[in-house]
């Protein structure tokens, strides 16, 4: 399977289902990729943040493109994380992920250390020179503590450096200048990775989506797509509203006892498992798990969106 350009439609950030031990659940994960193709998706991503890249080993991160590239077998194209801190290490999880399968990369700006437009520039240029498939900026400032520029998007998607972009930035300025330049790059991927705002995005005339809530309620997403293509803004409208409401259970988790990634994560997990898709809710250490009475919440946020 080689990347379609541009990049379009529903593109779901794969879950990584975990057994009890925090091993990864094969098993579960290939039915979770079933749930997702069935429905219609576009194309799959692995590893990114709905997947708990960064808490997964080098050998789980493996494990996983080989086991969802096997499994497609050339379906529909898979997206890989080569998520990491510096160049060098992104390009040992390049070299990894396209030797499992993997037919593009989404790679963030570096991180830890404070870095330069020029540096992060740089960083790009040397990811795509030694990228044998196409190479998706994931903008991600929550987890990178970096915003890519919109006009350094841009200029790199110009220069051929980039295939794509996944924002999930939350600046919806910066959005709407990138798409809009984006008109004049034809092969340029667009995506938001906001899961409550998928119809604006495709209003102004981005590409797709990738919604972490689309491993839940994958047919609502790809409902959703269709509609707005087919200019039924009304009904996209609606459907749209029935997916913000059900984006609620990511705010179960009591905060006062957990971070908003365990809660987000541990709900996502939590409503696969009720739904059927996977064998096991949890999730990797050192997040901290739901309680019974919020996974009851999840259920009642699944019932009243038609999902039980």
């Amino acid at each position: 399977m080689t990347l379609s350009t541009p990049l379009t439609g529903v593109v779901p950030p794969v879950c990584t289902p975990l057994t009890p031990d925090r091993e990864v659940d094969v098993p579960s994960l290939l039915g979770l990729v079933d749930h997702l193709v069935d429905a219609g998706v576009d194309a799959l991503f692995v590893l990114g943040s709905s997947s708990e890249a960064a808490y997964l080993t080098d050998g789980q991160r493996r494990l996983v493109v080989e086991s969802v590239a096997a499994h497609v077998a050339g379906r529909l194209p898979v997206l890989a994380g080569a998520i990491d801190m510096t160049t060098p290490r992104v390009l040992d999880h390049v070299r990894a992920v396209t030797s499992a399968g993997a037919d593009a990369v989404v790679v963030t700006a570096p991180f830890y250390t404070r870095t330069h437009p020029a540096e992060i520039a740089r960083h790009f240029r040397l990811v795509a020179q030694g990228s044998p498939v196409p190479v998706i900026a994931y903008d991600i400032p929550v987890a990178v503590h970096t915003k890519l520029p919109a006009d350094l998007v841009l200029a790199l998607a110009a220069d051929g450096t980039l295939a794509g972009l996944k924002d999930s930035s939350g600046d919806l300025a910066a959005f709407r200048e990138v798409v809009t330049g984006a008109r004049a790059l034809p092969g340029f991927s667009v995506l938001t990775g906001s899961e409550l705002l998928v119809d604006a995005a495709l209003a102004l005339g981005a590409d797709g989506a990738v919604p972490g809530l689309a491993n839940v309620d994958p047919h609502g997403y790809v409902r959703l797509v269709r509609l707005c293509r087919a200019g039924d803004w009304e009904r996209a409208r609606a459907e749209q509203e029935r997916l913000c409401a059900l984006f609620g259970l990511v705010g179960v988790g009591d905060p006062a006892r957990m971070g908003g990634s365990s809660s987000a994560l541990g709900a996502f997990k939590a409503a696969l498992h009720l739904r059927g898709v996977i064998d096991c809710p949890a999730t990797a250490e050192p997040q901290v798990p739901l309680s019974p009475e919020e996974v009851e919440r999840i259920a009642e946020y699944l019932a009243a969106a038609g999902l039980r």
